[in-house]
């Protein structure tokens, strides 16, 4: 069993940042991902790093958000920059460990002003 806690979320106003955070615990992880929902939409990927660091973005963040990861601490972390109002939504840290799909509880991000 992998556990994964998102930490980071809250209220921006657009063009400005956050940094979300999340912890992983458990079974070694493979790849890990954020991914976001907005009311009324489907769960669609934002960021993907594998256990490499080779990283791959959703086309509306791309070179807006990095995401990155501490391996030694089994941490994955979202930098978000020149947030819009689309992009709010909840959150989802996402892993993969021996071939299962974990999930966090989300974290709610708002860009408003």
């Amino acid at each position: 069993q992998v556990q994964l806690a998102e930490s980071g979320g809250g209220l921006v106003q657009p063009g400005g940042s956050l940094r979300l955070s999340c912890a992983a615990s458990g079974y070694i992880v493979n790849t890990m991902a954020w991914y976001r929902q907005a009311p009324g939409k489907q769960r669609d990927l934002v960021a993907h790093i594998s256990n490499s660091g080779r990283t791959s973005y959703g086309d509306s963040v791309q070179g807006r958000f990095t995401i990155s990861r501490d391996n030694v601490n089994n941490m994955v972390y979202l930098q978000m920059n020149s947030l819009k109002p689309e992009d709010t939504a909840v959150y989802y840290c996402n892993a993969v460990s021996l071939g299962n799909v974990y999930w966090g509880q989300g974290t709610q991000v708002t860009v408003s002003s």
